[in-house]
Order: C-alpha cells, then structure tokens, then sequence
C-alpha cells in the first residue's frame, strides 16, 4: 500500500529528528561512527516507526518483529531511534558510550531495551538473522526478521554464508537491507574491495532483490511492501544511500566514518540539518 501524504510527511519529520539526534549524541559522547548512522537514518525510521511490529512497553514480548542491525558500530543510529520509539527515555542517551553505560557503541542486548542481538564484529549480524527467521518458522510463531547489512561489511565471507543458508531454507520471513553508502572506513568500497554487480551477486545467491534509492520513503515502502507479501523466499533491499546524509560537510567523505563534533563543527552540523526542515 502506497504511503499517504501524511505518513511521508511525518516519517520525513521523525528521520530529521533522528538525525539531529545523532549529530547532538555524537558530540556529548566525543565521538560515534556517525557517516553510517546518518546513511541509515531513513530505513531505521521506516521500519520502527511504520512497519515493525513491536511495542516499547514490552521490549521481550515473545511474537515482537526481530530487527538486526549487522553493521553495529552504527549502534548511535539505532539507539536514537530506539530512544524515538520509546523504549527508554531520550536522556539515557546523554551517556552514550559513557564508562557503565547501558548504551556501548556497540549496543548490547543484555543491557539496551528494544535492542534483540548484540552486535559488531563484522559479517555476524546477518547469521544471526538467519537464526532468528528459522526460529520463527520452528515455533511456529508469526514473528518477521529485518537485518540491517553495511556494504563494506559484505566483504565478509560470513555474509554470504548466511545469505546461502537464507536462500536454502526458504526464509520468506526474513528482510535484509544493504546500507550502500558506497564507502568504508578505509575509503570507497570499489577501491577497497569491490562489491559491484551487487544485485547480480544476491540474486545469484537466490535471493528476490529490490534496489531503492534508501532515503525516498515511498520506494522503502514499496520494496518493504513487496518482501512482505513475498513468498518465495528472503528478500534484499539494496538501499543506495549517502555517507553522512544532512551534514553537507560529512556527506560522501569517508573520513566522517567516525568523528566527532564540537564547537564551530557541531554549530555547522546543526545549521546542515536544520536546512534540511
């Protein structure tokens, strides 16, 4: 079902408030792997505020949608918008990243609400996500998987490993999203290790593909839409994203891979994003 007006005009509010959010985060914990966390702002907004199935009030409630975040160093995204939902109050986030903190950044599921799997060695997400729909499918319970994968991540092998076991159990129930900023720590991911042709490379492993521009809401919707409804199968939304997307001087820099902000840069982080209004 196509989004009303009104819903894009309300996911569009909450993404930049999730946004200013991570720049504010970013700069009261001295640093956060902030270029992903902005990529990924708007898949996260999508999913927990229009398609998860979830309630805040009960973070372990047994038929809850799963949701993976594989690239977990962008845990400051996750727990801003986890904060956004709900699940603890925005104040926690003051200490983020802070020594006895419930919010590492890497963020732990024995101590963050809402969060389902501890994550940030990377490749590992993905696996666990494989795990989580095929225990939906042995008990018998309704729950869908969503897992969230960066692009220079899927240099691991694991990735494909679990992306093969996917396909090889039929795993219907289970979303992935390719966070594709075109960019990792040491640099673009073509020079690094390439990646491309990313889409041929999924489907090959017998996965349905959709390829989206990841911050157009509507075409998020329609490939969630379109995963929901599949039947034959995990899906892999493929969402071409910008590094540090809202911050004119983060984006497309792959130095902003982790920073952090204060001063001069932080008034020039807020005044970016609040262009974006």
């Amino acid at each position: 079902m196509p989004l009303r007006p009104e819903e894009r005009t309300r996911l569009k509010q909450i993404a930049l408030e999730i946004r200013q959010q991570i720049v504010e985060v970013t700069a009261w914990s001295g640093g956060a792997h902030i270029g992903g966390a902005l990529s990924m702002a708007d898949i996260l907004t999508i999913l927990y505020f229009n398609y998860l199935n979830i309630d805040p009030a009960r973070p372990d409630w047994p038929d809850r949608d799963r949701f993976v975040l594989s690239k977990g160093h962008g845990g400051v995204g996750h727990a801003v918008t986890l904060a956004h939902r709900g699940y603890f109050p925005k104040e926690d986030l003051r200490e983020f990243n802070a020594t006895g903190s419930k919010l590492g950044m890497h963020l732990d599921s024995s101590k963050a609400a809402g969060v389902d799997v501890s994550t940030g060695s990377m490749g590992h997400g993905l696996s666990q996500a494989v795990g989580l729909a095929l225990a939906a499918r042995v008990l018998k319970k309704p729950w869908r998987t969503y897992c969230i994968v960066g692009d220079g991540e899927s240099n691991e092998g694991s990735i494909w490993e679990a992306a093969m076991a996917a396909h090889h159990y039929r795993l219907a129930n289970l979303t992935a999203f390719c966070d594709r900023n075109h960019m990792m720590i040491d640099g673009l991911t073509e020079d690094v290790m390439s990646l491309e042709p990313l889409a041929a490379k999924w489907t090959a492993f017998g996965w349905q593909v959709r390829s989206v521009n990841g911050h157009d809401f509507d075409e998020l919707a329609g490939a969630i839409e379109f995963a929901r409804a599949n039947g034959d199968g995990p899906v892999m939304i493929i969402a071409d994203t910008v590094k540090g997307k809202g911050v004119d001087f983060m984006e497309n820099d792959p130095a902003w891979h982790y920073g952090g902000l204060g001063g001069e840069l932080l008034a020039k982080a807020r005044a970016s994003l609040e262009r974006m209004a």
